[in-house]
């Protein structure tokens, strides 16, 4: 990349450090040669953009310390029947949140194998032994034994959800090659597939880089324009807005 931008490598090694940022000048020529929106990556990396403050009265979102990820619930019937999304990080924090909420815990939805979206599966399950894990296939292993009890979901497949509501799974491969996504109503919990303004890395034994981008397209993008985008990382968005700012589409 240095070589084909004429940009020092030194500087290029700072900004994969999250150390200073590119100028217009760089982040284009950077754009030119891994085929990105030379615009949006210019206003990305002057931080000329960032999505609105979205909120959902049905949705909370919290942080997974010491992981760097987001874990969300979403729930029914007056909060009482729920969701987790990616249980990660310190498990009491978690049980806290849940039993704060004083939720009645249907689904343990998984999006990835990596730690940072699992890590707490097995004390969350325990201490909610009637909850449904749910993962797919590619990826269980990464929750050992309790690999046996997860439904391996399809793409497209819906789970029944409360009285009158449903949880669609789509498999999107690329940043792992179970990697998946959520719908809830009008949000989908698109784990480490697609980010305010960014895309996963390709981390998948057989999925490829390739594979997030078509991910994004075909699925992603064919939500609703105003899909609400609650990803594994960064701040909500949403379709529309990614159709517009996101530098890889």
């Amino acid at each position: 990349l240095s070589s084909s931008t004429g940009i020092a490598l030194a500087s290029i090694e700072k900004w994969l450090k999250d150390d200073g940022t590119a100028d217009d000048g760089q982040a284009r020529a950077i754009a030119k040669i891994l085929h990105l929106d030379g615009a949006k990556l210019a206003d990305s990396a002057a931080a000329r953009w960032d999505p609105p403050q979205i909120e959902r009265p049905d949705i909370r979102r919290h942080a997974q310390n010491p992981q760097p990820s987001n874990g969300y619930v979403f729930f029914l019937e007056n909060g009482r029947r729920a969701a987790l999304v990616d249980p990660a990080g310190i498990p009491a924090n978690l049980l806290r949140i849940l039993r704060d909420g004083d939720y009645h815990l249907q689904y343990i939805l998984i999006t990835h194998k990596h730690e940072d979206h699992c890590d707490a599966t097995a004390p969350v399950a325990a201490a909610f032994p009637y909850a449904q894990i749910v993962m797919h296939k590619l990826d269980v292993n990464a929750i050992g034994p309790l690999a046996a009890k997860a439904l391996p979901v399809r793409d497209g497949e819906t789970l029944p959800f409360g009285t009158s509501s449903t949880i669609r799974m789509l498999h999107t491969p690329g940043h792992t090659d179970g990697s998946s996504c959520f719908i809830f109503q009008d949000a989908v919990f698109s784990g480490d597939t697609l980010f305010a303004a960014s895309v996963g890395g390709a981390y998948g034994d057989e999925s490829t880089y390739d594979d997030i981008l078509n991910s994004v397209r075909s699925k992603l993008f064919k939500l609703p324009d105003e899909t609400v985008v609650m990803p594994g990382h960064g701040p909500p968005t949403t379709i529309a807005l990614e159709k517009t700012h996101n530098p890889f589409f």
